[in-house]
């Protein structure tokens, strides 16, 4: 069955807490300890969905989590974390973890926001205006906590929200990481060309 109630998401979003993991092992043990963690999740998480949705097992309390689409199609998690490893490959540190929180944080706050006091429908998705507003100030807050630049961090926080909002058939966990770290990757090397 798929979560419908406000407690059913605050289950589901607090599993995405889990990610705080990933900033944490890459802070203490470095970049390529945390590409060795998430590549061994990311191995356990795809046969965990390939027992799921190829042989048909059930896992007790984490199906009961699975959005609707999700019951036959492949979870959030995984999407997350191939978004999470390309952050960690790609981007700067500081980067990485703005996008990865943000991909957690920020859709968190959307999701609750939106569903216990969004009233105002915006787009064809169902989002709520006010769910897409807390969004938008977390993720800010994210990343002017991580790269001290408000024109960097209100850039990440704006493309996070669009694309959270705006995609409908592409995982936002997927593409949060990746657009908001791109984009703040490539206006922090603009800004440094710019500078010299």
């Amino acid at each position: 069955m798929a979560p419908s109630s406000f407690l059913d998401e605050i289950l589901r979003k607090g599993l995405h807490l889990a990610s705080v993991a990933i900033v944490l092992v890459y802070a203490f043990f470095g970049k390529q300890i945390v590409l060795y963690f998430m590549t061994v999740y990311l191995v356990l998480i795809l046969l965990i969905e390939h027992m799921r949705l190829d042989r048909g097992f059930r896992l007790p309390v984490l199906h009961y989590l699975l959005r609707r689409k999700e019951e036959t199609s492949i979870g959030g998690h995984v999407y997350f974390t191939l978004g999470a490893i390309v952050a960690v490959s790609v981007f700067s540190q500081n980067v990485a973890y703005a996008a990865i929180l943000m991909a957690t944080f920020g859709d968190m706050s959307a999701a609750l926001i939106g569903k216990s006091i969004g009233r105002t429908r915006i787009f064809r998705g169902g989002k709520s205006l006010e769910g897409c507003t807390a969004e938008f100030i977390v993720d800010l807050i994210i990343g002017y906590a991580f790269l001290s630049n408000w024109s960097i961090a209100f850039a990440m926080a704006l493309v996070a929200t669009f694309v959270e909002t705006s995609f409908e058939k592409i995982d936002d966990n997927l593409t949060i990481p990746v657009f908001s770290g791109f984009v703040a990757e490539l206006l922090l090397i603009l800004t440094t060309y710019v500078r010299l």
